[in-house]
């Protein structure tokens, strides 16, 4: 088993250019198009290129050869790695200029990766480590480093251990991760210090954050951008968590009728508060629409009238009447300071219309003092829209898979956002690459029934193509937002996602479908070679409630991962609560990248034992195909070190013995998609 070493260039600014997820890519990719002679002409970089998504949508193949001539290239010549790395920067930023794919100014760095504008924002930098100093200044951990100084590099260097960054994903949503998890240590070793990360990126996913492109080793060397990027998502979800109808259902009073509710629904975060604050700013008079957090907030009129009406208390004629902007943004600070707002960004930001921190002050704001009538008609109406616990945890899990696969579109509300199949198609070509003809499908936003009906159609029959429960189902359940039937086809989705990456892990299985029934097979098998009785009958077996069975086969994977101290006997509620709860973040900070919530376990939910199950074999498997492949690895690693965990494509762990002896026996799976999907098509409780 071998220590993980990231792709190195030799030209360090070449280097900061991509992530090391990035560098792995395309280093293999550049690989496979060696010749017989072991080279690689520049003349056959274009047919590589355009498979590329930054360039394929832009450029055809003979203009990507005629741009790398026109910037210096010649195709007759060879071309090594970092040549080919030079051409890839060069053509990007042509194709960034052709697009002219401006990032929008809501978008608070959803796109964590952008490879060619690396500057920091020093204001942002700020705000953020402000927050972070006030918000885990009492943690008995973290104070010792705390507060950090935001005109240095205290905060990236402190990132390096991944504690604080676990450490601000429980502030954002609490308990998502169990500290005991956590590698504290003052001083950590390298395998603690990528534990940590990857515990961070799998709990980023599972809060909603976008880390497609972002590796443990990015965040090891403390890639500013990177690492900021990943910050402002995170504090991001944390100020918007209470913009939804569950939690403040009083924004009820935003919609004048209740036929306008589906679309208040449907609306994400950024833009409910921008319909938030253009509510109050007509109740006050205020002329002007704010259709944006930059631009229509420069001048900090629209900031003075919404704080006029929700703290008129506070208020003074001297905001208004004033004529230079930075003494109104001041004066405005002033007033929320008075609020209880904390003053994370300066009267220049508002003024230069920074996005980003205008967003996060509007949503503390609103946090603070939302100026909504607590009206018990509009609550016990968002009461009845609510859906009973599991469907909700469902709906959570899916959103976040979708959201973790790294598609364009970003899913706010599930059962909204797939209305018009779009999203749909986008999750089925990337689990089924090529599967979707998108000539046939209409990209949002679509003002015309028939074209989402259409989407749809093409969803169902995609589906079907791919051997799933369909009966009774119809293009037209999905545009009409049936939900029962949206779980149902989302979740088969899912599990035809999770068997397609084992079935091609498994190079022993000549081909041969992985079912439910070979997942269980699996995980009795490498519990029972560790000499413990413990057995599961089934993914619906009520003794997993207890939570014993998977500590001991995430022990049994990876003997160091699980802390038998930290363990109960799992009898009472709260024990087994504890338990479910350490399952879930070890299993992360293992590599897995799971949806499921505490309760799921605890409830003995099928589907989400199931995929945490089979989330454990691939990663178990993963480790056997990688070691396979290079075997003269194993001499690499220290004696006595322990074995690293890594997140995506960083996975490495020792070898387990028995991966390849297990038997592949399709006639054997009692636990087919049938036996969890009703014969309409909806999913079983």
């Amino acid at each position: 088993m071998s220590r993980f070493e990231g792709v190195i260039v030799s030209d360090h600014w070449l280097q900061s250019q991509f992530t090391q997820v990035q560098l792995r890519s395309l280093k293999s990719k550049f690989i496979a198009l060696k010749n017989q002679n072991g080279q690689v002409l520049v003349g056959d970089l274009s047919a590589l290129l355009v498979k590329l998504k930054p360039f394929g949508e832009i450029f055809m193949e003979d203009e990507i050869m005629d741009k790398l001539c026109a910037s210096g290239f010649d195709k007759s010549n060879e071309v090594d790695f970092e040549g080919f790395l030079r051409a890839y920067v060069t053509l990007e930023s042509q194709a960034t200029a052709k697009s002219g794919d401006l990032k929008s100014p809501t978008s608070f760095l959803n796109a964590t990766t952008t490879t060619l504008l690396h500057t920091i924002d020093e204001s942002e930098k700020k705000s953020y480590v402000a927050h972070m100093n006030s918000y885990l200044r009492d943690d008995p951990f973290m104070k010792q480093f705390l507060p950090m100084d935001p005109t240095t590099n205290a905060l990236f260097e402190l990132a390096r251990d991944g504690v604080l960054l676990c450490k601000l994903i429980n502030v954002a949503v609490p308990n998502t991760i169990d500290e005991r998890a956590i590698n504290t240590k003052r001083i950590l070793n390298p395998w603690e210090r990528n534990e940590n990360h990857t515990l961070c990126l799998n709990s980023a996913k599972a809060i909603g954050c976008t880390v497609v492109n972002i590796g443990t080793q990015d965040l090891v060397e403390g890639r500013p951008h990177l690492v900021l990027g990943l910050i402002s998502q995170i504090i991001k979800i944390q100020l918007l968590a209470d913009l939804n109808l569950r939690k403040t259902p009083q924004l009820l009073e935003l919609v004048e009728d209740n036929n306008d509710v589906e679309e208040l629904m449907g609306l994400a975060p950024e833009k409910l508060l921008l319909k938030w604050m253009n509510f109050h700013l007509k109740k006050a008079g205020y002329k002007k629409p704010v259709t944006n957090f930059s631009s229509d907030l420069k001048d900090g009129e629209a900031y003075a009238y919404l704080l006029n009406v929700l703290a008129p208390e506070y208020g003074s004629p001297d905001t208004l009447d004033a004529k230079d902007p930075v003494e109104r943004a001041d004066l405005v600070l002033s007033h929320a300071e008075k609020m209880d707002c904390k003053r994370y960004l300066t009267p220049k930001d508002i003024v230069e219309g920074s996005s980003n921190l205008n967003l996060a002050f509007l949503a503390q704001i609103f946090h603070q003092r939302n100026g909504l009538s607590a009206d018990s008609k509009n609550i016990s109406f968002a009461e009845m829209m609510t859906d009973d616990a599991q469907m909700s945890r469902e709906e959570r899990c899916f959103r976040l898979w979708i959201n973790s696969l790294g598609v364009s579109s970003y899913v706010n509300n599930l059962f909204e956002d797939v209305r018009n199949g779009w999203v749909l198609l986008e999750v089925l070509d990337k689990v089924s690459p090529g599967s979707v003809n998108w000539k046939q499908a209409t990209k949002p936003p679509i003002k015309m029934p028939f074209r989402k009906v259409e989407n749809c159609n093409q969803v169902i029959k995609l589906g079907r193509q791919l051997k799933f429960s369909l009966v009774n189902l119809a293009g037209n359940d999905f545009v009409q937002g049936n939900k029962k039937l949206i779980l149902a086809f989302l979740w088969q989705l899912m599990r035809f996602h999770m068997l397609q990456l084992l079935k091609n892990l498994r190079k022993r299985s000549q081909g041969r479908e992985i079912t439910d029934a070979d997942i269980l097979k699996w995980a009795n098998k490498k519990v029972k070679i560790t000499g413990r009785t413990s057995q599961m009958e089934s993914f619906k077996d009520k003794s997993l409630s207890s939570g014993l069975f998977f500590l001991q086969l995430l022990s049994a994977i990876e003997p160091r991962v699980v802390n038998w101290n930290l363990v109960t006997k799992g009898e009472s509620d709260e024990e087994k609560k504890l338990n479910a709860t350490y399952i879930i973040s070890v299993a992360r900070k293992l590599g897995c990248s799971i949806f499921l919530l505490p309760e799921d376990i605890m409830e003995v939910n099928q589907k989400m034992i199931l995929m945490l199950t089979a989330s454990l074999m691939y990663w178990s498997l993963q480790q056997f195909e990688e070691t396979e492949s290079s075997p003269s690895s194993v001499a690499e690693t220290p004696e006595g070190s322990p074995e690293s965990s890594f997140n995506g494509d960083d996975h490495e762990s020792r070898v387990d013995p028995d991966i390849d002896k297990l038997e592949i026996d399709d006639a054997s799976s009692d636990t087919s998609v049938t036996s969890m999907i009703g014969h309409d098509g909806s999913s079983l409780q």
